[in-house]
């Protein structure tokens, strides 16, 4: 099969690694060939990638900063937007490529994450409970919770937590929080329309 881009990078996002990092390496796509290198274990490539790469590509700076983390040698700072954008998505993709010791330490950083963007715990929280780590997403989105009050998206989350688990007067607090923050937020008004047809 002749590959593309966008089967190069589906392979990349089914962790087929061999069946695209040739592809990356000899079309130039520094990015993606460091991330091939990144969930290959070869740290020392993938930080030499992004380092290149990082003169084009603002995700590079993010990638090399996991390289930096994941070989005990943490560098530049994450900024805000960084956190924002690729948190969520890069923990995701650690977890379906079985990179536990990876996982473990970018949520080891939280507590500092938390500093430069304070929506660190629900972007955490949420891809647990995405990945059926429930009692995971629990934790970090009632560290969220504790730290972050005033987010109508958090509380609109732990609603579906609580409805997922078939507690619906939890639920149902949860919702009419979202809904006492942000009074027009659509996915709680629904929330709640399903919470009264189960009961």
């Amino acid at each position: 099969m002749v590959l593309n881009y966008n089967s190069a990078k589906e392979k990349l996002l089914t962790f087929d690694i061999d069946g695209c990092q040739r592809f990356f390496a000899e079309n130039g796509h520094l990015l993606e060939l460091g991330y091939c290198y990144l969930l290959s274990d070869r740290l020392d490539d993938a930080r030499e990638t992004f380092e290149v790469a990082r003169n084009y590509d603002k995700r590079a700076n993010w990638g090399l900063f996991m390289a930096n983390l994941f070989s005990d040698r943490p560098a530049d700072y994450p900024s805000y937007f960084e956190l924002r954008n690729f948190l969520e998505i890069d923990l995701n993709i650690l977890i379906n490529a079985g990179k536990g010791e990876y996982v473990e330490k970018l949520v080891s950083y939280a507590d500092f994450f938390y500093t430069i963007n304070p929506e660190v715990y629900k972007f955490i929280g949420r891809v647990f409970l995405n990945n059926d780590l429930k009692q995971y997403g629990y934790f970090f989105l009632m560290r969220a919770k504790d730290y972050f009050y005033q987010d109508p998206e958090l509380h609109y989350i732990l609603s579906e937590y609580f409805f997922n688990n078939n507690d619906y007067s939890e639920a149902k607090k949860y919702a009419q929080s979202c809904l006492d923050i942000l009074p027009e937020y659509f996915p709680a008004k629904k929330m709640m329309r399903k919470i009264n047809a189960a009961v």
